[in-house]
């Protein structure tokens, strides 16, 4: 169901839905069955029609008026659906508002062509379109000011304001010595230890509770809560997200949608909702990317948005403190943008 959020200035459209304790680090495999070729997927208006474009290769589906009300994309799990028109907005730091009825799903497989003949995806499809389900954006917006908190049946905290990782000093304001500290992850936010694929367990700092950085976040987002793989480390080897923004930019998960450069793309309409985006940063010299991105899609000003977790704004945010949230005009991230990938 659709709840409003209103807490600390901040005004949100989303659905929220407990998570289990433990989410799946994947969602188990279908087998796929061939269905006759030409058969028809029946929507609330009527059968639908599957065509193929490009750039990157897809298929989307429309209906029997010819809207285009799903997209999928070849060798990308990430779906997009039209769904009830929502508005995420965060008025405590732009009067930028996104309204949309994209709804960002995760499908049980990358996309093949031809896979909207498969048994598994005509399961699949019935039960997302029209779903009021929480969706990535929605489980986005689960952690910038004012979210409220939400626990699992084990205590564990799972949503809510999140903050940045924190500062290198000790808590009597003297800086740390030895080697410099890391970001934040997922399971620091959550403040458990958390064992991966490759039996690596990785344990959470105690003043890292309620924090993730830019890569934490994003892997909160979309591994923790929504089921994507996730590796321990920067590792060729897996089959998960990585942990920093420049492995997973360099990576070879889901699709490039803007192929990886050394300067701003002259063309960023390919992108939809729920693409990771790639920025370089004064931080990281040399051409490295040091920060990530979830596109949300244009504002009610025609800008493309997206959201992070960033140190000057203390934390996830779609709005403009410590940098515009926009990825046009001449701004730090606007002119920092590198690369986007469809996972």
């Amino acid at each position: 169901m659709t709840a409003a959020l209103l807490a600390a200035s901040c005004v949100l459209t989303v659905q929220f839905r407990h998570r289990t304790d433990h989410p799946e680090a994947s969602p188990p495999a279908v087998q796929a069955a061939p269905a006759s070729p030409g058969a028809g997927i029946p929507a609330r208006s009527g059968p639908l029609h599957f065509e193929r474009i490009g750039n990157p290769a897809r298929t989307v589906a429309r209906d029997r008026h010819g809207t285009v009300i799903a997209t999928f994309t070849d060798g990308a799990r990430t779906a997009v659906l039209t769904g009830p028109s929502r508005t995420f907005a965060e008025p405590r730091t732009t009067d930028a508002r996104v309204v949309t009825k994209d709804w960002v799903r995760l499908l049980p497989k990358a996309w093949a062509r031809g896979a909207e003949q498969s048994d598994w995806f005509k399961t699949w499809l019935r039960s997302r379109l029209g779903s009021r389900d929480p969706d990535i954006l929605a489980t986005a917006f689960d952690y910038i000011a004012g979210a409220p908190a939400r626990t699992t049946a084990a205590g564990v905290t799972y949503s809510g304001a999140a903050r940045y990782t924190p500062s290198t000093t000790s808590d009597s304001g003297r800086a740390r010595q030895g080697k410099p500290r890391m970001g934040s992850d997922f399971y620091d936010y959550l403040g458990i230890p958390w064992t991966f694929p490759d039996a690596v367990t990785r344990r959470p700092e105690k003043d890292r509770a309620r924090s993730v950085d830019s890569s934490g976040y994003v892997r909160l987002v979309y591994g923790y809560r929504s089921g994507f793989p996730l590796n321990s480390r920067d590792s060729p080897a897996g089959s998960g997200l990585q942990r920093t923004p420049d492995a997973i930019a360099h990576g070879r998960l889901g699709v490039p949608v803007i192929p990886l450069t050394d300067r701003r793309p002259a063309v960023i309409q390919q992108l939809q909702p729920g693409d990771l985006v790639f920025f370089g940063t004064r931080e990281l010299p040399g051409g490295r990317i040091g920060h990530i991105g979830i596109y949300l899609g244009l504002d009610t000003a025609d800008h493309p948005r997206f959201i992070s977790s960033r140190k000057n704004a203390g934390g996830p945010t779609m709005g403009d403190k410590g940098g515009t949230s926009r990825l046009d005009g001449d701004g730090y991230y606007a002119q920092g943008l590198r690369a986007a990938r469809r996972l």
